[in-house]
């Protein structure tokens, strides 16, 4: 009997799988030109590439579309809900390549799933890119539970250049609900760290980052204990918003308020870029800030920048931030979680009533370098 062959655009996905296939973010796949479209006020500065297996993924991380026990077949699971439609990963190459000629990339980050055929995929993956587009930075974003440190250096020899982690949760036990073993998921907080760490000495400093998401449960002392210690260490901390996945098992926690999540930003940028000291931030009960006392021009310079409220991600070869996850965090039409450009004025006047840090200052009877937060419920 003859072999009947069908052609691969007429295969399932399930069929098309890593290494040979890849899934691609929507926004990156308008500026290859893979998909029609445009994005609002920004070009995707970052080509974002994920593994694809027929299985999904083996994790089941309790807010992420790709959880193991989410319902549904895995091709039609969504990751930080962007769909990400699969392509042929020399495809992709070839038109990162032609890209990079005409206009430049800033970067290409592929992302593991959790999967036993994960790390061998990733190192040709990240071949099969750079073979392609030798000059264009690339990123790995693993799972460090497929990881060891000898694993870490064949990835840097395959052509990565910076490890991101999703750590995701920012307390040990926060971690074990939501991606460990009480979540049913095979993630442990000591190996992430020993991997991260690991990461850290092989890759240098600034060079390994982990993802952090708000909103899952933390508290802003958690998350600023987290960003000290990060900087202490010389390793990135980027963050992301909650957005419940349809499905999942955190689809009915509502989202970090706004005002919320701008004032982790503006604390955070302040940190890291400022020199904030711990005892400039107070909180209440809760955990959650109450105060912030730090010099008037400090924060009013910070805030007209814009940038504390930017998308946090890997860098381009100018230093600038590539990774700008265009409609990672929200939805067309939804207000902008993070910036995944520059907020001009317009914006800043958005972002200071989100954050209501003026409404708060004119009430007071304090002096400026005196910033009274409301208590967050």
């Amino acid at each position: 009997m003859a072999k009947v062959t069908v052609p691969s655009n007429q295969q399932a996905e399930e069929f098309q799988i890593s290494p040979d296939y890849v899934r691609i973010s929507i926004a990156a796949a308008i500026e290859l030109g893979l998909r029609p479209g445009r994005i609002n006020r920004c070009s995707c500065n970052c080509i974002n590439l994920l593994q694809n297996y027929p299985e999904g993924c083996y994790a089941n991380c309790t807010y992420c579309g790709l959880a193991r026990e989410r319902p549904g077949h895995p091709e039609d699971n969504t990751f930080i809900r962007v769909a990400w439609p699969l392509y042929p990963t020399d495809l992709v190459a070839e038109k990162i390549a032609e890209h990079e000629e005409k206009f430049g990339v800033g970067r290409v980050c592929i992302a593991q799933v959790q999967d036993h055929r994960a790390y061998d995929d990733l190192v040709d993956m990240t071949k099969r890119v750079k073979r392609q587009a030798p000059a264009v930075p690339l990123s790995a974003l693993v799972s460090a539970t497929t990881l060891n440190e000898e694993r870490l250096h064949v990835i840097k020899e395959a052509g990565a250049d910076i490890i991101g982690v999703g750590l995701d949760a920012v307390t040990e036990d926060l971690f074990d609900e939501t991606r460990g073993k009480k979540a049913k998921g095979p993630h442990n907080w000591d190996y992430h760290w020993k991997i991260i760490r690991a990461a850290r000495d092989i890759y240098g400093p600034m060079k390994v980052n982990c993802h952090l998401i708000v909103g899952l449960g933390e508290t802003d002392k958690e998350l600023v204990d987290m960003f000290y210690g990060l900087k202490a260490e010389q390793i990135a901390g980027y963050l992301f918003a909650f957005n419940p996945e349809p499905d999942t098992a955190m689809q009915d926690i509502a989202r970090a308020p706004i005002h919320r999540m701008r004032r982790i930003q503006l604390v955070k940028h302040l940190i890291e870029n400022e020199g904030l000291q711990r005892e400039a931030l107070t909180f209440d009960e809760n955990g959650f800030i109450s105060r912030l006392d730090a010099p008037d021009t400090m924060v009013e310079v910070a805030v007209n920048t814009g940038l504390p409220f930017m998308t946090n991600g890997c860098p381009d070869r100018a230093g600038e931030v590539a990774c700008n996850r265009p409609y990672g965090s929200y939805r067309p039409g939804e207000e902008y979680r993070d910036y995944p450009f520059a907020p001009d004025m317009n914006d800043i006047v958005v972002i200071r009533q989100q954050m209501k840090l003026e409404e708060v200052w004119a009430n007071l009877s304090l002096p400026k370098s005196s910033v009274e937060l409301p208590v967050l419920t």
